[in-house]
């Protein structure tokens, strides 16, 4: 029989396979005075935090500093989880808070001069336009207000669906929709200026 979710998933560090109950052992030990076990939880989650504060601030030194003060946010508040969602679930909403709030300190400057149109397509090959248009896309997100661009990142870049979208934010699903939809209809908005036509799709062209 094929493994549940409770019961393992890839920590898409390298494909290794983990169980939710070796986070929750480690966890144990950690508040049983073993601090050396929260290093397992940084080998195990390192990559993932990384690079969900990659796909907020497209800069990897300070992506990897804002995991790292994820990981400490999250040993001082480790007897705060109460397993009624697991660990993962508890570990990426204080990493998502830590980097809104870090966000909201030193924001993502997009200058106007560098969220240039994409190369004409009769001027260079797909393979290029497609990237510039990507590259506008991306920074046409961190150009979005905080708590439309939280949810689009989430969402379409980091790849959580709805649920655990909300569960990050602390919201109503409802609410997280309601954002992607508002965020969306930005992005359309803010891309068809830049690129003189339609840009429906744009948001998944970006991914």
């Amino acid at each position: 029989m094929q493994p549940g979710p409770r019961e393992s998933r890839l920590t898409g560090d390298g494909g290794s396979r983990v169980s939710a109950e070796d986070d929750e052992a480690a966890v144990a030990r950690i508040l049983q005075g073993d601090q050396s076990a929260f290093e397992e939880i940084v080998q195990r989650w390192q990559g993932p935090l990384v690079n969900l504060a990659y796909r907020f601030v497209r800069d990897r030194g300070r992506a990897e500093e804002m995991a790292q003060e994820a990981f400490l946010r999250a040993f001082r508040g480790l007897s705060s989880w109460r397993r009624e969602a697991a660990f993962s679930t508890w570990l990426f909403s204080v990493a998502t808070n830590v980097y809104r709030s870090e966000l909201r300190k030193f924001p993502v400057m997009v200058p106007l001069d560098v969220v240039a149109e994409p190369a004409a397509p009769e001027e260079t090959d797909a393979r290029i336009v497609a990237e510039d248009r990507r590259r506008v896309v991306r920074q046409m997100v961190q150009s979005l207000p905080a708590k439309y661009r939280d949810a689009v990142v989430l969402f379409y870049f980091h790849g959580s669906n709805v649920a655990a979208a909300a569960r990050s934010l602390g919201l109503p699903e409802g609410t997280v929709k309601a954002r992607l939809a508002r965020g969306r209809d930005m992005l359309r908005s803010k891309l068809a200026r830049i690129l003189g036509r339609s840009a429906d799709g744009g948001v998944d062209a970006a991914r």
